[in-house]
């Protein structure tokens, strides 16, 4: 099996999709390991989960599915605080991409 890693960047329903394409894909243990790395819009978009998907996202963020968000951008539009307090690694995204993409890790882009 493989190992993927979802690239969440839409900050639309698309999003809603990728949330759910991966907590399912993690859940249903579909793949050796399921990583998720947030950027750009997805980042502001995840400081206003609420229902399933919050609850999907705390999920994946206690089981270490969730990598990190990207810290430029979360500097840049105000809100690191917001992300640090609901347990989010910043890390720069260029670095945390090739890291898995390096490990042999499949991007799955939404």
């Amino acid at each position: 099996m493989a190992k993927v890693l979802f690239l969440i960047m839409s900050g639309d329903e698309k999003f809603d999709l990728a949330m759910r394409m991966a907590y399912n894909s993690f859940k249903n243990k579909r793949f050796d390991d399921v990583k998720i790395i947030y950027f750009g819009p997805s980042q502001k978009r995840l400081t206003q989960l609420d229902g399933d998907l919050k609850n999907m996202f705390q999920e994946l963020l206690q089981n270490k599915a969730v990598d990190s968000a990207c810290i430029g951008v979360a500097q840049a539009m105000n809100i690191k605080p917001h992300l640090e307090q609901m347990g989010v690694s910043l890390m720069p995204a260029g670095e945390r991409v090739s890291y898995y993409v390096n490990q042999g890790y499949e991007v799955i882009t939404f």
